[in-house]
């Protein structure tokens, strides 16, 4: 019964025999990592200028060596059709300029009003309305054109509170469409390393089972030989179907991180292409957290929006409570009335100005609770901002620890791919010269395949980490 974890851990190693190529080192300048996905339907916009070119993607069931032919996407290509394609951004950017509109329509109320109408009226002459209305109520044949205007003089400041709140929620949705592009950087660059590491381990998988192969033919020639007993042949056996089961696991691991970047890049369709890693060594993570705090606490768009979004509470506050005081304004009226009976009209023109104050008397007590839950409601939305800094100051601490572990993560499995190698090379010349059993032979490399995996994971996920860093501390895209 002790038998079957030993089994399984020497199934899932196999990097052994090819662990030159397999150990993964970085080669100088870009490498390049196939991502084969489905025929591909229209084009996003980074792949224009190669299909412009004529280049075609290779088929999906093209080699490794076939990756020239791919159409290529780095880091920054990928964050910059995120930001042009994917639909939240064009949703923050519309929602501002929506805002803008909104803003215009405040101001509307400072500026003055003025129409103009032309009238013609065929009556019994003399006539007169006996139901219906309250104006005067002659009716005289008569054809007369004229303008009208009004303008709000003074109200003690509720108008000019209701802009001042517009505009800062203007302010506020472009810091938020700001914010929006820079969760989608951010989405961008966990998907692609997403899909760059399931690519390492997917390739990883192919060469265990190649190497598993290897290894199952060598022990059924040496079995047969009698050099070897069935049970090493029983282990070779399970070591290769297992390591056939890590491929397809591995394969659909790769086929959803590439789907999930498809979806950030606003892609309805599978493209191929291949990914460009970034081969430069990344920068160590910074010594302390404490500036980069206050750096977050100044940068970040999504706290300057609610702070926006919290002044513009307040002004909204003070308008509302502004509506108890007097408003004073303006109006005029000029026209002519080139067609009239003489009987009725003493001059063929007509005008007049006029001033007209407003006082508020009571209406059931409606602008005084508007004004309290405006009030109410520009207190909430402190706390809502005091609430965001302590979770920045929280998140940026956070991730500044992730980062320098991830830091020295790299460095301990970089000297774990080193000593798994090692132990590796010894294991498979013990096992040549008969002085071990198989299953020593299936964890040394159960060991090596782990820690190649590990290093490449935490090579990738510490360029990650630093994304997180500069998100969290308000680095824009």
């Amino acid at each position: 019964m002790r038998r079957t974890p030993i089994l399984i851990a020497a199934a899932l190693a196999g990097c052994g025999w090819l662990s030159a190529q397999s150990a993964l080192p970085a080669a100088p300048g870009p490498r390049v990592i196939a991502l084969p996905q489905a025929q591909p339907g229209a084009k996003p916009a980074f792949l224009a200028q190669a299909a412009a070119a004529g280049q075609t993607p290779a088929p999906t069931t093209a080699a490794p060596s076939a990756t020239a032919n791919f159409l290529q996407l780095t880091l920054a290509q990928a964050e910059q059709t995120a930001i042009r394609n994917n639909p939240r951004v064009s949703v923050g950017k519309l929602m501002a300029l929506a805002q803008h509109e909104i803003y215009r329509e405040a101001k509307s109320a400072e500026l003055p009003t003025a129409n103009a109408a032309a009238t013609a009226v065929q009556a019994e002459e003399a006539s007169r309305l006996s139901a219906g209305s309250l104006t005067a109520s002659r009716l005289l044949q008569h054809v007369g054109g004229g303008a009208n205007f009004t303008q709000l003089i003074y109200d003690f400041g509720h108008t000019h509170n209701l802009v001042l709140s517009r505009k800062l929620e203007e302010k506020a949705s472009n810091a938020s469409a700001l914010a929006t592009a820079e969760e989608i950087v951010l989405a961008t660059d966990q998907a692609f390393y997403d899909a760059l590491t399931a690519q390492a381990e997917l390739n990883v998988a192919r060469q265990t089972v190649n190497a598993r192969q290897t290894t199952e033919t060598q022990v059924g020639e040496m079995t047969r030989n009698k050099l070897k007993s069935t049970l090493d042949l029983s282990f070779a056996d399970v070591d290769l179907s297992q390591a056939q089961l890590f491929q397809l696991d591995a394969q659909d691991n790769a086929d959803a991180a590439m789907a999930g970047l498809d979806a950030v890049l606003g892609i309805d369709h599978s493209v191929q292409y291949a990914l460009v890693e970034d081969t430069t060594p990344p920068p160590p993570p910074p010594p302390a957290p404490d500036p980069l705090i206050q750096s977050a606490l100044q940068q970040r768009p999504d706290l300057q929006s609610l702070s926006y979004e919290t002044e513009s509470a307040q002004k909204f506050a003070r308008a509302q409570w502004d509506q108890l005081l007097p408003s004073i304004s303006a109006a005029g009226t000029a026209g002519i009335v080139p067609v009239h009976p003489g009987t009725y009209y003493i001059a063929n023109w007509w005008g007049a100005i006029g001033g007209n104050v407003n006082i508020p008397i009571f209406n059931g007590f409606l602008f005084s609770s508007e004004a309290k839950e405006a009030k109410y409601r520009a207190q909430a939305a402190a706390e809502n901002t005091r609430d965001l800094r302590d979770r920045i100051v929280r998140d940026v601490r956070t991730s500044w620890l992730q980062t320098t572990m991830g830091w020295q993560r790299m460095k301990v499995t970089a000297q774990l791919v080193q000593q798994a190698n090692l132990a590796m090379n010894l294991a498979q010349t013990r096992y040549k010269l008969g002085l071990s059993s198989i299953v020593e032979l299936s964890l040394a490399q159960l060991q090596q395949t782990s820690a190649q995996i590990q290093d490449t994971s935490a090579r990738y996920q510490y360029r990650l980490s630093l994304a997180t860093l500069n998100y969290e501390t308000g680095v824009g895209p």
